[in-house]
């Protein structure tokens, strides 16, 4: 148990009543930023001045170099309770990457789903009253997501939740990576492909293979990105803007985009552009270049209103995701865990050997 030198901590936003209970409980002063909205940069940099012991923040927060140097000398960790990071410095910065895989990749097989059906266009016609009589295909028909061919593009956590899902609706599966593949994931679903054909569970057969980017985009019905950010300059495969106006051209007219990695991962003027001109068929979006998405966005559009999900950055919004203070299932949990991992030295005061410190090269001897 720590001493009674109570550890300091700013959180930047609730994280749920079970995680900051847990913080309380071990004795540490933890002040919360109530919001809902972000708190200003100055009161983040204010705190951070007073000699906070540890920082808790969202994707929403600029946790930049001013922060890191206002806390220089006091502040011993940052936590976010998210995937995303950028910390080039020597502070055990944590996030919450592997307890919100399934829950995003449940989001983006939903948002298909609701995107190839047309759920939004058919409770319209409900609410609306204009529901007309029974017709086989009047006033409009979805697309169905059963034994189509979906493109994954980018085969990490994410990528890998999102085909075993797709694989139990016996869809084929045309993958691509950046940057590595797992191939014995890859064939192990192959082999549960062609058992379920082989038991009469499945009809058809299916594949699942690694393809080029443009072999995947031109052969899917359906594409999904999970994808990190990466730009120009950090790699030589950047992914900011990957999905852009020329490779929207590379997909078929009745194809449908999803994206739930991140925003710049797509460029939206093209994308409404596409959309605009029937390009492809569709688009869900969970993510954007700007968030909330201005009131001028061209995906706000009225003339693709019908082409066209958004939603408000919520793949990974469920209950026990974000909440649960198990640190194996919950987001809050885990950033709980992550900072008394840091503060109360766990791991032998080891910031490498801490599971949820995700800059651990910068303490390698």
């Amino acid at each position: 148990m720590i001493d009674k030198k109570r550890f300091r901590v700013f959180s930047t936003s609730r994280i749920g009543d079970p995680a900051e209970n847990r913080l309380r409980e071990r004795g540490y002063d933890l002040e919360v930023f109530q919001g809902p909205d972000a708190p200003p940069k100055k009161l983040i940099i204010e705190k951070v001045k007073s000699g906070i012991d540890g920082l808790i923040t969202t994707l929403r927060d600029p946790i930049d170099a001013e922060v890191f140097e206002a806390g220089k000398g006091s502040l011993k960790v940052v936590a976010q309770i998210a995937v995303g990071f950028d910390n080039k410095y020597k502070i055990p910065f944590t996030n919450t990457a592997d307890v919100l895989t399934e829950a995003t990749a449940e989001f983006a097989f939903f948002m298909m789903g609701m995107l190839a059906r047309k759920m939004w266009q058919s409770e319209r016609l409900v609410r609306d009253q204009k529901w007309p009589s029974w017709h086989p295909f009047l006033p409009f028909l979805g697309d169905e997501v059963t034994g189509k061919t979906i493109a994954v593009i980018g085969t990490g956590r994410i990528g890998l939740a999102m085909i075993k899902k797709c694989s139990g609706f016996d869809m084929n599966i045309l993958c691509y990576d950046p940057a590595y593949h797992n191939d014995k994931f890859i064939a192990a679903v192959q082999e549960l492909m062609d058992l379920r054909h082989a038991r009469g569970i499945q009809k058809e057969t299916t594949l699942i293979k690694y393809v080029e980017f443009e072999d995947a985009l031109r052969g899917a019905d359906y594409v999904t990105i999970h994808v990190p950010l990466l730009r120009e300059g950090e790699t030589d495969k950047p992914t900011y803007h990957l999905i852009n106006d020329k490779t929207l051209k590379l997909m078929k007219p009745t194809a449908y985009l999803l994206n739930s990695s991140r925003g710049p991962v797509v460029d939206e003027k093209a994308l409404a552009k596409a959309l605009k001109e029937k390009i492809i068929a569709g688009a869900a979006l969970d993510v954007f270049e700007k968030e909330p998405l201005p009131p001028d966005s061209p995906l706000l559009d009225p003339e693709i209103a019908d082409r066209c999900r958004v939603f408000h950055h919520f793949a990974s919004g469920a209950q026990i995701t974000r909440l649960s203070v198990d640190p194996d299932k919950g987001m809050a949990g885990r950033t709980a865990q992550a900072l008394i991992d840091v503060l109360e030295g766990n791991y032998g005061g080891d910031p490498t050997k801490m599971p949820y410190v995700v800059n651990k090269e910068a303490f390698a001897k």
